[in-house]
């Protein structure tokens, strides 16, 4: 399984562990991430209370960079829960108004880019690993079982709740991520 991989600032630096430990699991379960050439910073929280026209620009330039990004099947992972949120919100608020797609597209054009809305499907790590993997291939994969580890699962506010982007869980009961840790043997 090909997808895009957007890692973000935040994995490149404060959390680097988090991006080792994402490359360190996707290799045994059959996930190749190919990193999107030349990203930039989402954004995160900060930006889109500056100018909100550029921070859709700005995160129309990584959609578009992944749209004409070869051998990833047109899917996009985003493992940092703010780019996951920025990625999918942008996406669908062009995808549901045409003259912000179309004032974001003016932007992408003097890098000579354009992004058709909706032609990448936008992706949580978390989803990739319980939707596409599935529990049973994971756990046939576990060789130190979690047994006794007690885990309290915490989704966030971004993965499951923003409703912009297809839900791969219940947002008011999420169950995927402690499906998982049972998974692990936790």
């Amino acid at each position: 399984m090909k997808y895009g991989y957007y890692p973000g600032c935040s994995l490149e630096r404060n959390a680097i562990a988090y991006h080792q430990s994402a490359m360190a699991v996707a290799a045994p379960l059959g996930i190749e991430f190919v990193e999107v050439e030349d990203w930039n910073c989402c954004g995160a929280t900060e930006y889109i209370t500056v100018d909100l026209l550029g921070a859709h620009a700005l995160v129309g330039r990584n959609l578009a960079l992944a749209a004409q990004q070869p051998g990833n099947g047109h899917q996009l992972v985003a493992p940092c829960s703010a780019c996951f949120l920025n990625l999918s919100k942008t996406d669908r608020y062009m995808l549901d108004s045409p003259e912000l797609a179309e004032k974001v597209n003016a932007a992408l054009a003097a890098g000579g880019l354009h992004y058709t809305p909706g032609s990448v499907r936008v992706r949580h790590l978390l989803e990739v690993i319980v939707n596409d993997v599935g529990y049973d291939a994971i756990a046939a994969k576990v060789t130190n079982p979690l047994r006794g580890l007690r885990v309290a699962p915490y989704y966030g506010c971004l993965v499951v709740r923003p409703g912009y982007h297809d839900g791969f869980d219940d947002p008011e009961y999420p169950t995927s991520l402690d499906r998982l840790m049972r998974t692990l043997g936790a």
